[in-house]
């Protein structure tokens, strides 16, 4: 699965890109440049954030799983549990 950015989003990340260089190289890079840099950065390094954010999920999913079962339970044969005590409360 590629992932990709929005045109929004994508003019966004090139000029951060851009931002960053010019701060933090000796010479700046042009659109052009900061494009294939985050290209790069989207084919090769995104899917292992992508993957580790799925994984995250997953083991959040699993523990709010885990924990459903005391939030929904419902005690079972419970009727003559409730008419016994009730019929004790009577004088």
């Amino acid at each position: 699965m590629a992932i990709e950015l929005n045109k929004q989003d994508r003019q966004q990340a090139i000029a951060s890109i851009e931002r960053w260089c010019r701060e933090n190289l000796d010479e700046p890079v042009g659109n052009v440049t900061a494009a294939g840099l985050l290209g790069f950065f989207l084919e090769e390094i995104a899917p292992s954030v992508y993957n580790q954010a799925v994984a995250d999920v997953q083991e959040r999913l699993q523990a709010r799983i885990a924990e459903l079962d005391f939030e929904v339970h419902e005690d079972e044969f419970g009727y003559w549990k409730k008419y016994d005590a009730a019929r004790k409360r009577r004088p």
